[in-house]
């Protein structure tokens, strides 16, 4: 306990002498009451903690308790804010870095508990081994994994690059066990997985997220397409994509804009976090009209890179608003291998708009505010559009979402749809898959409603749920004689068991079936074409960039909306 103990107070005193340290640095205002009171609070919290580490009834832990202690100490500041222990910095430096040592490979659980490949990614140890989709671990290096979860699975997969792991797989295609030796590798999740021509001349590129590297990925990207045809326009896809680094986002602006255009300004309450970003490397394509494909969870560096290239009139927005994150995080060393993200600044884009959509300041740790509407702020665009700030990017053409029914997602999630296809391609060991143009027939369809006959599927439909709602509050209000009648009619009319489910959502079942086919054949390059057949986004897009005159009039006077 005394060495935990003396950790805690060394990572205590740390952090009290860095912050010491930035104040003498000027870099923090200078307020001598606040810095009492900063002292006087940090000796009370050491306090505190020593005396529950030496008296309290039970033994504490002393590095829960400090962990416990930052996160109550930030938990009403915002979401992104946070204490990494030394514990997850490897976690959370993947999530940077999007590189791991590892066999390339994500797994998952099957409801008996067993753990199998879900994908392996292209090129990596496990791919070049000849691991597939449903591939069962057996053993590791001797060690019978059958019982362990993916978490156990997973930390012994990972390693040093360049050493190896034995594994022994029941190989899904025989059901046979096999001995794989692997040599693991650095691997580097893309972040930019698939480009290719839409149509000619029309290019598309799906951006993933903005880990570190992600520039040089786009470059190339942009490069291959040059190599295959005559790139004459590009639709950049970043729905879904949650952001990451700043400086990513700003060296792939310097391919579409001119070198020394400046694209986004950080503003802190301290001097040092204030900066100007400009582009800085020689545009590839300054000319060619774009269009940037944006939805409700495009966010941080996917909204600065939407919102510039908005803001300077140089691409049509499309889709639907963006998420609305306009705050900067800086990742600070607190000692023992442990870090603060802690959010430093705002970010403007050339407009002067911040799209931030969440007042943090009026946080109390339950509940968020938007900002409301009386604060919203017009801005111009380079053309004199007008767009707001606080709510997101605003597309310049809206898409409606598309959902998919909750009933779906519970076979997903269920795995009811990978144990099918096992089965599936088992009987189809020779199949050849085109990504844009594969479809199952009528007959699979039927043997995936036969498979599923004795399958449990916890779902009661919202209608279901709510008709229940009302017979019970009729119940209790005593109108129940007065309604019953209608009720049993409506529970007569209203046809949601899993059979009835099964053809009424047969559409959206059949596009996961498909997907997961052509996952299993054609990797995640092959699932991201074959979403673009019938993507009323990607659709709108090439529309869009067919109709010059349509094209311009936007990007010259079209207003984005308010709301």
């Amino acid at each position: 306990m005394k060495r935990g103990w003396y950790r805690v107070f060394g990572c205590v005193v740390g952090i009290g002498v860095a912050i010491a340290a930035v104040m003498a640095a000027d870099l923090l205002p200078e307020k001598k009451s606040d810095d009492k009171a900063l002292g006087r609070n940090m000796e009370i919290m050491l306090n505190v903690m020593r005396e529950v580490s030496t008296s309290y009834v039970d033994e504490v832990s002393s590095d829960k308790m400090v962990a416990d202690a930052t996160a109550g100490m930030l938990s009403k500041l915002d979401p992104y804010t946070e204490y990494i222990p030394e514990s997850e910095m490897e976690g959370f430096e993947l999530l940077s870095t999007g590189k791991y040592g590892g066999i390339g490979a994500t797994i998952r659980m099957r409801r008996d508990s067993s753990v199998v490949i879900a994908q392996p990614y292209r090129g990596t140890p496990s791919d070049k081994a000849g691991l597939k989709i449903g591939d069962k671990f057996v053993k590791i290096d001797g060690e019978d994994v059958s019982k362990y979860s993916i978490s156990e699975i997973s930390s012994r997969l990972k390693g040093t690059p360049g050493t190896t792991v034995k594994l022994v797989m029941e190989r899904v295609m025989t059901g046979e066990e096999e001995e794989v030796e692997l040599t693991r590798a650095r691997i580097a999740i893309p972040g930019v997985p698939y480009a290719g021509y839409l149509e000619e001349g029309v290019g598309y590129i799906v951006h993933n997220d903005f880990t570190e590297g992600c520039y040089a990925e786009m470059r190339q990207a942009i490069s291959r397409l040059q190599q295959q045809g005559e790139l004459k326009s590009l639709v950049l896809d970043y729905r879904n994509n949650g952001g990451g680094s700043l400086a990513e986002a700003v060296d792939i602006l310097s391919l579409f804009l001119p070198v020394g255009e400046e694209v986004v300004t950080m503003k802190g309450r301290a001097p040092h976090s204030t900066r100007v970003f400009k582009t800085k490397n020689a545009p590839m394509l300054e000319d060619i009209p774009l269009v940037v494909l944006i939805n409700e969870n495009s966010a941080s560096a996917a909204e600065i890179v939407s919102g510039v290239l908005q803001d300077l009139d140089r691409a049509v927005v499309v889709g639907e608003r963006s998420y609305g994150k306009g705050l900067v995080q800086t990742v600070m060393s607190v000692g023992y291998n442990s870090s603060l993200k802690l959010t430093t600044a705002k970010y403007y884009i050339p407009s002067g708009r911040c799209v931030q959509r969440i007042n943090y300041s009026a946080h109390d740790g339950k509940t968020v505010e938007n900002i409301p509407d009386s604060l919203i702020q017009e801005f111009k665009t380079r053309n004199g559009r007008k767009v707001y700030d606080g709510k997101g990017v605003m597309p310049d053409v809206k898409i409606e979402p598309e959902y998919i029914s909750t009933f779906a997602v519970v076979l997903y999630n269920m795995g009811y749809i990978e144990d099918f296809l096992d089965g599936y391609v088992r009987r189809n060991p020779e199949m050849v898959v085109d990504s844009r143009t594969f479809s199952i027939s009528d007959a699979d369809y039927e043997s995936f409603v036969e498979y599923m006959a004795d399958k449990d599927v916890p779902y009661e439909s919202r209608t279901r749920l709510a008709l229940e709602l009302l017979e019970k509050s009729a119940e209790d209000e005593r109108f129940k004689g007065d309604v019953s009648e209608e009720i049993e009619q409506l529970k007569a009319k209203l046809k949601d068991s899993k059979e009835d489910n099964l053809r009424r959502y047969r559409q959206e079942i059949e596009d996961l079936l498909v997907s997961d086919v052509i996952l299993r054949h054609n990797y995640y390059e092959g699932v991201l074409e074959h979403a673009t057949v019938e993507d009323k986004a990607v659709a709108e897009a090439v529309a869009l960039l067919h109709d010059e005159e349509r094209y311009a009039t936007i990007l010259r006077e079209q207003d984005t909306e308010k709301n």
